[in-house]
């Protein structure tokens, strides 16, 4: 019944099947197994001549026994390019050697296809050491082939996108560079009794920053300046940034007072931006007055760190503006206006807080504003130019703890020319 073990009766023969498994296989012959195996085999003279070839090999080829043994040589089952090569480099590597293994070689196929296989052949000798047969085993390499066709064809696939991706970057890296541009000043004014510079530092040639700055004329022989940072980065970062310069501008030329531009401008964005996603900038703006041997500046900071000023006798402070807050956060805001005079050889640095957030020192502590100002009066006072020289310079050596786009502006009076030693007539 199923599922019910029978057992013998005594006397019953019992068989064991896995010995029976063995003694069939046994009974294959060993030229059974070398004419079936699922590799080609063959069996040449040293000269090449066929004297012996197993049934898979002939079926690959196509070809029958007597086509084959005593009339070919192996060189003639290879295709013209794996022949050549089976003469230059095959047979006298096996010739020195005494033995090849896994030669990539194509065969000339049945129905005339190139078939890829792996070839192994050695020499078989005699006592004495005399050459008398090469045995070479012939492995069906088609799969693999075409592995590595796919393989190749997809590394080359690979290898054009890169490079397209790359290309693609470039075009990008390229466009957002001029539109950055197009948000700065293409070089600041010539001011009468006035020394300006001004620099730009890119954290990320793939982003668009938002820092900001720009000097222009106003009336009566007086001159506006400001430098801002917008929060964030990208197109959304950008269009604050043009509407803040165009708004600055605009309100400039109509009342230059400090406080009363900048609260213009937080009208406007917060007027912009309070539906949606808030928008918000901090920002600098100054209005220079030229008189008699110094310079008036009179300016008002919205949530800006507070402008530094580099003194002719080498020191070096800030001009405080606590209180302001961000401009567009809220409906009216209060802002911190503050005074100073710029005399001969003074310098007036405007930055955004790239600078004194970098990262510096295995720590990566905040560079801070302290240190700013210890390496300012460290600098000799020799104008707005060689200011921002040293200061790009620290921007660069910040390396990749500079994370963050940094806009410097500095405005300075020069510093009287020595004059020259007389000689004494008698």
């Amino acid at each position: 019944m199923c599922g019910t073990e029978q057992v013998p009766e005594p006397g019953d023969e019992v068989v064991d099947t896995t010995d029976a498994v063995f003694t069939s296989l046994l009974e294959d012959s060993a030229e059974e197994l070398y004419e079936q195996a699922p590799c080609g085999y063959l069996s040449t003279l040293m000269d090449g001549t066929i004297a012996k070839i197993n049934a898979t090999l002939l079926d690959w080829l196509g070809l029958e026994r007597s086509q084959v043994v005593g009339r070919m040589r192996f060189a003639d089952l290879l295709t013209v390019g794996g022949k050549l090569y089976h003469e230059t480099h095959f047979a006298p590597l096996l010739q020195m050697k005494g033995e090849v293994s896994g030669i990539a070689l194509d065969i000339k196929a049945a129905g005339k296809q190139r078939m890829p296989v792996l070839v192994t052949s050695k020499v078989k000798t005699s006592d004495d050491g005399e050459p008398m047969l090469i045995r070479t085993t012939v492995f069906d390499a088609r799969d693999r082939r075409a592995y590595e066709v796919e393989l190749l064809r997809g590394r080359k696939a690979a290898e054009e996108a890169r490079r397209q991706s790359e290309a693609d970057r470039l075009r990008l890296q390229e466009a957002l560079a001029v539109l950055q541009q197009s948000l700065l000043p293409t070089e600041l004014p010539v001011v009468p009794g006035l020394e300006t510079s001004s620099h730009y530092h890119t954290a990320s040639p793939d982003l668009l920053g938002g820092d900001f700055y720009d000097l222009f004329p106003l009336h009566s022989g007086r001159w506006a300046f400001f430098l801002g940072d917008v929060c964030g980065k990208g197109p959304q970062a950008a269009a604050v940034t043009s509407l803040a310069r165009y708004t600055l501008r605009a309100a400039a030329l109509h009342e230059a007072d400090p406080v009363t531009v900048l609260a213009t401008l937080n009208t406007v964005l917060h007027e912009r931006y309070a539906s949606g996603e808030g928008r918000y900038c901090t920002a600098i703006f100054g209005v220079l007055e030229p008189d008699e041997g110094h310079v008036r500046v009179h300016l008002a900071s919205g949530g800006h760190p507070s402008a530094l000023i580099h003194r002719a006798d080498g020191s070096a402070d800030y001009l405080p503006t606590p209180g302001g807050l961000l401009i567009g956060v809220l409906p009216q805001a209060p802002f911190t206006a503050a005074h100073t005079d710029l005399l001969p050889g003074d310098t007036l640095l405007l930055y955004t807080d790239g600078l004194t957030e970098a990262r510096t020192g295995p720590d990566r502590e905040l560079y801070g504003e302290d240190a700013l100002r210890t390496f300012t009066a460290a600098q000799t006072p020799a104008g707005p130019q060689a200011l921002i020289t040293a200061l790009s310079g620290l921007l660069a050596s910040f390396g990749d703890g500079l994370d963050d786009d940094t806009a410097l502006l500095a405005l300075g009076v020069p510093a009287p020319l020595p004059t020259p030693a007389s000689d004494n007539l008698t």
